[in-house]
C-alpha cells in the first residue's frame, strides 16, 4: 500500500514489448559537458541492448547550491513558491543539453518537466508529496520510439504551482515514473558503485553489498546511508520496483534492492551506518501525567518537525525527562515549539545539544540472532564510547554517541562484526 492519495495508473505502458528501464543519474554524472555525453552514450548503449530507457536527471553539479546561494544575496525573505520556481531551474538545464547530446548520438530524444511528465504533488512547497503520475506523454513518446528525458525532483501542485519534492527528489521521481509506467527496473547513477557495508571513506576495508533487500534498505537510509534517499526507497518497496544503485564514472554492476527471499547464508548484520545530522532536545521535569508527551509530539508534528529517537525518563517525584533527536536543521523551531509548550503544561527548561551523532547496525538476520545487542555495546564500552540513547527495531540498533567519537565507533563495530572480511 503506496502512501496517502497516491495512485499508480491502471494503464501499463503501451506499443513496446521490450523492457522498460528508468535511469536516474545525479548532479556528480551530468556536472558537466563531458559527463553529459559519458551519460547519453550509456543511455543510447542501453537502447542498443533492446530496452526501452527513461531518463530521469538532477541539476548539474553545484547549480542547486549556486541558485540557494543566489537567492540569499538578493533577499533574505524568499517565499517558497518563488523558490521552487528558482530551484526547479537547475533540472531544466539538464534535461534539455542531455537531450542535445542524445541528438548528437541520432537519439530522438524529448525533454519534460516534472509537470509535462504528469508529476501530481500535494501543496507544500519545497517538501512537496508526490499524489499521483499521469504520464501520458512519456507513454506517447516510447511509443513514438523516443526516449523521455524528465527533470528530477519536481512537479506540479494540486493548485497549478510549480513544486520541489526536497532532499532526494530525483530519487523519488525516478522510483515514481518506473511504478506508474510497469518499468522492469530502476537504475540509480551515483558517484559510488553502489550500497556498502559502511562508509567507504571511514572503513577503507567496507565492502559493496551485491543485493540488499528493500526492509534493510529502508534501515540504512533512515540511519545515515546516504546513497539512496529513504522516501525513494518506501515508494520502491510498497510498488515492488527493484533498484540497482550504480556508478555512472564506471558503469559496473553495483547494488540491487528488491524483496529478497532470505537465505541460509544470510548475514546476521548486513551494515554499519552512521549519521551527524541530528540534534538533541531535553525537556526535563516533564509532568506525569497522562497526555502530555501526546501534546508535546502533536506540535512538533504540527509544526512539520521529524521527530526520530525518544527516550523519557523514569518518573521521580511526579516528574519525568523527555528526550529526542530532530534533524539539525530543526533545532531552532524545535526549540522554540518546546519553549512555548514546556509553560503550558508545567515543565521544566529545554536543552539542546548539537554535538551527538547515531551510529547503527542494520541486518535482516538479527531479527533471530541473540546477542547483537550485547556485542554492540560492549565493543562501544571497549573503547570508552558513552551511550547516551538506544533505539531498536526488528532489524535495526541506533545508539546515540558524541559526534567526536562515531567515527571510531563505525570502525570498531565493523570489525567486531567481522563486515571486514
Amino acid at each position: 500500500m503506496g502512501r496517502p492519495g497516491w495512485r499508480v495508473p491502471p494503464q501499463p505502458v503501451a506499443s513496446s514489448t521490450m523492457p522498460l528501464v528508468v535511469q536516474k543519474y545525479g548532479g556528480t554524472s551530468v556536472g558537466d559537458a563531458e559527463r553529459m555525453r559519458a551519460v547519453a552514450d550509456h543511455v543510447a548503449r542501453t537502447r542498443r541492448q533492446g530496452n526501452d530507457v527513461v531518463v530521469v536527471v538532477s541539476a548539474m553539479g553545484k547549480t542547486t547550491d549556486d541558485l540557494l546561494r543566489l537567492a540569499g544575496d538578493v533577499s533574505s525573505v524568499q517565499p517558497p513558491r518563488e523558490l521552487d520556481m528558482l530551484l526547479t531551474a537547475g533540472e531544466r538545464v539538464s534535461m534539455a543539453v542531455l537531450c542535445m547530446a542524445l541528438a548528437e548520438l541520432d537519439v530522438e530524444a524529448m525533454s519534460f518537466t516534472g509537470s509535462q511528465a504528469g508529476i501530481i504533488t500535494d501543496t507544500s512547497h519545497t517538501r512537496a508529496k508526490i499524489l499521483e503520475v499521469r504520464g501520458d506523454r512519456l507513454r506517447e513518446a516510447l511509443a513514438q520510439g523516443r526516449v523521455p528525458v524528465v527533470a528530477g525532483f519536481q512537479g506540479v501542485s494540486t493548485e497549478r504551482d510549480v513544486t520541489t519534492l526536497g532532499r532526494g527528489g530525483s530519487d523519488t521521481t525516478a522510483v515514481a515514473l518506473a511504478a506508474a509506467l510497469g518499468a522492469d527496473a530502476c537504475e540509480i547513477y551515483t558517484d559510488v558503485t553502489g550500497v556498502f557495508s559502511a562508509d567507504p571513506r571511514i572503513v577503507p576495508r567496507a565492502r559493496r553489498l551485491p543485493r540488499v533487500s528493500f526492509e534493510e534498505m529502508l534501515d540504512i537510509a533512515a540511519s545515515g546511508g546516504r546513497v539512496l534517499a529513504l522516501r525513494s526507497v518506501e515508494f520502491a518497496r510498497n510498488h515492488q520496483v527493484p533498484l540497482h544503485v550504480r556508478s555512472s564514472f564506471t558503469w559496473e554492476p553495483g547494488t540491487w534492492v528488491d524483496e529478497e527471499e532470505p537465505s541460509m547464508e544470510q548475514a546476521v548484520v548486513t551494515a554499519v551506518t552512521h549519521d551527524t545530522s541530528e540534534a538533541k532536545v531535553t525537556v526535563v521535569r516533564v509532568p506525569d501525567k497522562p497526555g502530555l508527551a501526546a501534546r508535546l509530539f502533536r506540535a512538533l508534528a504540527d509544526a512539520q518537525i521529524n521527530v526520530d529517537t525518544i527516550v523519557q525518563n523514569t518518573s521521580v517525584h511526579g516528574t519525568t525527562d523527555i528526550s529526542f533527536t530532530v534533524p539539525k536543521t530543526d533545532l531552532r523551531n524545535s526549540l522554540q515549539v518546546c519553549r512555548d509548550l514546556a509553560g503550558e503544561i508545567g515543565a521544566g527548561e529545554v536543552a539542546a545539544d548539537d554535538a551527538i551523532a547515531k551510529v547503527s547496525l542494520v541486518g535482516a538476520g538479527m531479527r533471530s540472532y541473540p546477542g547483537i545487542s550485547a556485542t554492540m555495546f560492549q565493543t562501544l564500552a571497549d573503547r570508552g564510547i558513552n551511550i547516551e540513547m538506544i533505539s531498536t527495531s526488528t532489524i535495526r540498533i541506533t545508539c546515540v554517541v558524541r559526534s567526536d567519537r562515531v567515527e571510531e565507533a563505525v570502525q570498531a563495530l565493523h570489525a567486531a562484526f567481522e563486515l571486514d572480511s
